[in-house]
């Protein structure tokens, strides 16, 4: 089973990736893991892929695929793999369908979470985090014990610059004019898998695991 992951920031889709992974036992990849993975193990691209970062800049796209290769011929991706954060553009895109043609492990789907984009600013702005410890609330959907305290060491919850409603609307407008193309990219191969996660994470996996089943 041959996924790639697709959503705006507050889709859930980490949530949804630990669910399908769990359940097919394959494996999530993420770009994140792959640049720190090639990095330690030391390899030539992983080393090159450094270079870029240690500058601030972006990595190269013929290294960035050079690392997926690596990656999708380790033995544990036989059975299959869950792509995120990879591609994010249609020259990536492109590149990695030339890539997985030559691999011989094709695409199955492209499984995009939807939510509309003002429930999504909803979710985002609600997000509290401990300063101290590091633990995630939420004022909504996960509030702490006692309203702005940690459940762990009581200290005061705070929101994060970034998870401010100003700084969430443009994070979010950034993200939809690049996942946009990407997602009529892959509707024009018929590989898009659109699920609605404006719903209870376990309606929105069982929606999913419905769809996956035509391919299990």
């Amino acid at each position: 089973m041959n996924l790639i992951l697709m959503g705006l920031p507050g889709a859930g889709k980490g949530t949804q990736a630990e669910k399908i992974v769990d359940k097919y036992q394959i494996p999530h990849i993420s770009t994140g893991d792959m640049f720190r993975s090639a990095i330690k193990e030391g390899t030539d691209l992983g080393k090159k892929a450094k270079s870029f970062m240690d500058k601030g800049e972006l990595v190269p796209d013929e290294v960035t695929i050079g690392i997926v290769k690596e990656r999708l011929e380790k033995p544990d991706c036989e059975k299959g793999y869950l792509l995120d954060g990879f591609p994010r553009t249609i020259a990536q895109a492109e590149a990695l369908e030339t890539l997985l043609k030559d691999l011989n492990s094709p695409l199955d789907f492209v499984l995009h979470v939807d939510v509309p984009q003002e429930k999504l600013v909803d979710r985002l702005t609600g997000r509290r985090v401990c300063p101290e410890c590091g633990a995630t609330y939420h004022v909504l959907y996960n509030p702490p014990k006692v309203e702005g305290k940690c459940d762990h060491d009581g200290a005061d919850l705070i929101q994060r610059e970034d998870d401010r409603p100003e700084t969430v609307s443009k994070r979010l407008e950034v993200n939809i004019a690049q996942q946009q193309p990407l997602l009529d990219f892959y509707e024009d191969k018929n590989y898009l898998m659109n699920i609605n996660g404006d719903q209870d994470i376990n309606v929105v996996f069982e929606d999913l695991d419905k769809k996956l089943q035509t391919l299990a």
